[in-house]
């Protein structure tokens, strides 16, 4: 099989910067999602549409990155 119909682009989710990539293999539609920097995948969702993996992977998403935290590199 080979991927059809793949998309990738840029958004921010819960205020972090994130790459949104989407593609087709067979009948399902399957979804990762990656911090910008470094590039590591964190949450993937497949769908029989293109819509339904996505939101299920931006849920999930939205929902780690929520229990994140975030350091200051200021001093304090």
């Amino acid at each position: 099989m080979k991927p059809e119909d793949y998309s990738r682009r840029e958004q921010e989710l819960a205020g972090w910067p994130v790459t949104i990539e989407t593609y087709k293999l067979g009948e399902m539609y399957h979804c990762t999602i990656a911090n910008v920097d470094p590039g590591a995948r964190f949450a993937g969702a497949d769908g029989a549409s293109r819509e339904e993996a996505e939101r299920l992977a931006i849920e999930k998403a939205t929902r780690y990155l929520a229990q994140t935290r975030r350091f200051s590199s200021e001093p304090p």
